[in-house]
């Protein structure tokens, strides 16, 4: 029977000692602190992904060191499953547990549990393909993650800078390689391909498109994005800014999809022409914010909850117009985020569901339809398609709206948020229908609303039901919060604990941008009122 190298592990894992003083844990977006804090973590990591791929006989398991659209100092890493969706959940706890043995024989032992719980067979290889983002803890961090690798004797191949998306197909095309589910070259060179191609063919015989400004967020999309230009000719043109890659700091300052959605405001570095539309990545390409300035040269964004919109609708049109619209359910999933406004749109027209905020619960739910489409509020999103639903449309009878389906599902990246795949996907639906960002955003008026964030000692304190618009815990905090929303008018608000960073997030909306910031500040009071918040972290609207 074969051992696990204990030696081996030992040896290495001293080289990486975990910080006494902190307590790490997997959540949403995997773990994700200050990059100088986390080189045991990424060693453990590099043992842990070893273990899934064996669990799942020798499969290649997927790591990504990012940390998306946080400060430049943070750093995170997360795991890829073979399809390219997210770890499965309850490989999260052995993920917490592995980072926060206090020593390198606790972390054999608790190595040992896993192997023993999850019954895995040591004997079958294991396979990994990493990559990381622009960070400059990242090369460092990758290091680490290798030593743990070669520690377990794992295969690895090293994917380099890249984005998250790209990672995630990567995982996706090498597991499905010469099989009937191929999903592509297991390249980057083939991503670029397959994305490209699908976009040039939906926007054959249209108008070209007006150039599009693109916000890289000072971040690992530049790259990216810089590539595509090559594989679009002259079909499509793309002007890149907050493409600096080299001053320290840039990344996600004041630029980046994050900036934009939070602020609702355009990044310092850029102005637009009336008429102009723009969006922005964020820092490792899985957010995109759209947004355009009016005949006045008025601000106006357009976040995931308008791409949903557009891009749903399109959707149920071609899949009428091909005549599939009996056997083919187009479905849409959201979380508490989604503006209002956009909901009782949607709920119109096609089913719409609500889950917890995370995008292993978004994508799972809309793995229920034939055609799920989803987008955070924050702009991550995709549209998945059911196996089903590509065989019929790739075996149904050919028309233009048919044809269109296949290059959709081609430029879509199904495996995650794709902020550039969902760009040509949002250019592609816009040219095709005529609008501008003028005629997108009038599909339904946004409910005006604010997002604020509280730190407090303890998160976990805060519990949360039905799909996280409601609190059980603390106790009377969610009364107290009714009885505030009740005072406005179209008032929406729920508290929720970040599965990110060490804070609760507070959002309310209502039918002014006055009442709302108004309602969110009142309630990120009462949340600081009952949790006992830093005083230091208190936000001054509501001192």
């Amino acid at each position: 029977m074969t051992m696990l190298p204990i030696n081996e592990i030992q040896e290495r894992s001293d080289r990486h000692p975990k910080p006494s003083d902190i307590k790490f844990q997997y959540g949403t977006a995997g773990f994700r602190t200050l990059g100088k804090t986390l080189d045991s973590v990424l060693f453990r990591v590099g043992i842990l992904a070893a273990l899934r791929s064996k669990k799942l006989d020798g499969k290649t398991i997927g790591v990504m060191v990012t940390a998306s659209h946080n400060p430049e100092p943070d750093n995170g890493v997360k795991l890829v499953d073979p399809r390219g969706e997210m770890l499965e959940s309850s490989w999260e706890a052995h993920a917490t547990a592995l980072a926060n043995a206090p020593n390198s024989v606790a972390f054999i032992a608790a190595v040992d549990e896993v192997v023993k719980a999850a019954k895995i067979d040591l004997a079958i290889p294991a396979r990994v393909v990493f990559a990381r983002d622009t960070r400059p803890t990242g090369p460092q961090l990758v290091a680490a993650l290798k030593d743990g690798l070669e520690a377990i004797k794992a295969e690895y191949r090293d994917a380099g800078v890249t984005t998250t998306p790209v990672l995630h197909y990567l995982v996706r095309t090498i597991n499905t390689k010469g099989t009937k589910d191929s999903y592509g070259e297991d390249t980057e060179e083939g991503y670029l391909t397959k994305l490209s191609d699908a976009f040039k063919k939906l926007l054959a015989g249209k108008p070209t498109p007006p150039p599009l400004l693109i916000d890289c967020a000072n971040g690992v999309g530049a790259l990216m994005a810089e590539r595509f230009k090559a594989y679009l000719g002259d079909i499509f043109n793309i002007n890149l800014v907050n493409a600096d890659l080299h001053t320290p700091g840039a990344l996600n300052n004041s630029c980046g999809a994050d900036f934009v959605k939070v602020n609702q405001k355009l990044p310092p570095s850029i102005t637009l022409q009336p008429g102009q539309r723009a969006c922005s990545l964020d820092g490792d390409a899985d957010r995109l914010m759209y947004y355009y300035a009016d005949e006045r040269g008025q601000f106006h964004m357009l976040d995931g909850d308008k791409i949903t919109t557009l891009v749903a609708s399109y959707i149920v049109e071609l899949v009428k117009a091909a005549g599939l619209d009996e056997q083919i359910k187009v479905g849409v999933i959201q979380t508490a985020y989604a503006n209002g406004s956009s909901t009782k749109y949607l709920s119109g027209r096609l089913p719409v569901k609500c889950v917890p905020t995370g995008v292993k619960h978004l994508h799972h739910a809309a793995e229920q339809y034939d055609i799920g489409v989803y987008f955070e509020a924050n702009g991550h999103g995709t549209v998945l398609f059911s196996p089903a639903a590509q065989e019929l449309i790739s075996s149904h009878k050919p028309s233009t709206a048919l044809t269109n389906l296949k290059n959709i599902i081609d430029v879509i990246n199904q495996t995650v948020g794709d902020a550039l795949s969902d760009a040509f996907l949002v250019e592609a639906v816009l040219a095709h229908k005529s609008f501008s960002g003028v005629e997108w955003d009038s599909m339904y008026c946004d409910l005006p609303n604010r997002l604020v964030k509280v730190v407090v000692s303890d998160r976990n304190a805060f519990k949360t039901e039905d799909a996280e618009r409601r609190l059980v815990s603390p106790p009377g905090l969610q009364a107290k919060v009714d009885e505030l929303v009740r005072k406005y008018e179209g008032g929406r608000s729920f508290v929720r604990p970040s599965g990110t960073e060490d804070v609760v997030r507070v959002y309310a909306e209502a039918a002014t941008r006055t009442e709302a910031d108004e309602l969110a500040f009142r309630v990120a009071g009462l949340v600081y009122d009952e949790a006992g918040g830093d005083p230091s972290q208190r936000p001054k609207e509501f001192l």
